[in-house]
């Protein structure tokens, strides 16, 4: 029998471990143990470690909801998530990297198609998040500056103007200009864009197209196809096209699922990428990567941004920073096996 075993069965009792007990086991007070625990700076990395195993072979968890009640601080970070997104998906394994390491934990609560956003903001200040971290958040301005007043608000991935806010982005526009640039450069001149909607994001990925277009005197050729952030998009966006008189050689898609879509429905028409149209996305989330993909595409740098918004965050909730700070990163294009001269 394990010393987990041994503790949970001592004297015919299935008791279970208690801070007390962790404390007991490395020789230390439990406020200490506590720190530890909490991921909390101050504790050296030996004593840490000491902790820890002495904690797991205990069978010792934390007691989320009795920390809470004990301390007028939750020490939690409330993330919104796109459930549907994989970029999102990413963001949020670096956010937990990111906040484990200055002693937070998140919650997550998600937007879904029947759950709207004011909804998922509702849950994490009920779960007494101390500040909010909405990625991508579509609600405006004004509602997300009355909602700072609640919990410090950082917004990832979208422009906020006149709000008062944290916000944390890669320059959408920039962006898409790469994709342009790089596509004129290899020879396209008929690019299409496959739109993604309404909202700053959307708004801003649109820019950039035409400022590039125009950039290259394609002022004439400049092309738009309604569309949204789904693989679905994408695939109604060829069938568009496929309706059409010709084909363009290039299709830039609002994001990778969107891309995704278009490639899939190339495919199925027999249209060959890149031999008979070349196809970009953007964020680089983990299917673009695939193989099978293989998608030229590009990157916001999710690992930087999460850093900034927890940073942020901290700096609101630690360091008494009250003015609000806008983070701006580059982001950079990531080619792939989609792109190539046109025929």
């Amino acid at each position: 029998m394990g010393d987990g075993e041994t503790a949970r069965h001592r004297n015919g009792t299935h008791k279970r471990p208690r801070l007390e007990d962790v404390a007991a086991r490395v020789g230390l007070s439990t406020a200490s143990v506590s720190l530890v625990l909490r991921g909390a700076p101050g504790p050296s990395e030996r004593t840490r470690q000491r902790v820890l195993k002495a904690a797991a072979d205990l069978g010792y968890q934390v007691d989320r909801t009795a920390s809470t009640l004990a301390s007028r601080r939750s020490r939690l970070l409330g993330v919104l998530v796109d459930i549907h997104s994989p970029f999102h998906a990413e963001l949020v394994e670096h956010l937990h990297t990111a906040a484990e390491e200055v002693g937070y934990d998140l919650v997550l609560s998600t937007l879904t198609r029947s759950r709207d956003e004011a909804t998922a903001v509702e849950t994490l200040l009920a779960f007494r998040s101390e500040a909010l971290i909405l990625l991508g958040p579509t609600s405006p301005g004004d509602t997300l500056a009355a909602l700072d007043n609640k919990a410090p608000v950082i917004a990832v991935g979208r422009r906020i103007s006149d709000a008062g806010l944290d916000v944390v982005r890669s320059a959408d526009d920039d962006g898409v200009g790469q994709i342009v640039d790089h596509l004129v450069g290899l020879g396209h001149r008929e690019l299409v864009y496959v739109d993604g909607g309404k909202g700053a994001i959307a708004t801003d990925r649109r820019r950039g197209y035409r400022t590039a277009m125009r950039r290259h005197g394609l002022d004439d050729r400049i092309r738009i196809l309604a569309g949204d952030n789904t693989e679905a998009a994408g695939e109604r966006a060829v069938r568009h096209l496929l309706d059409g008189r010709r084909l363009p050689t290039a299709v830039v898609a609002y994001n990778d699922q969107c891309a995704i879509g278009v490639l899939t429905a190339l495919s199925r028409a027999g249209v060959a990428v890149p031999g008979q149209v070349s196809v970009a996305g953007y964020d680089d989330d983990t299917l673009s990567r695939l193989s099978c993909f293989n998608l030229t595409t590009v990157s916001q740098s999710a690992r930087e941004q999460a850093q900034h918004a927890v940073t942020a965050a901290v700096e609101r909730l630690d360091r008494d920073r009250t003015e609000p700070r806008e983070v701006v990163l580059t982001p950079h294009l990531v080619l792939r096996g989609t792109t190539a001269a046109p025929a």
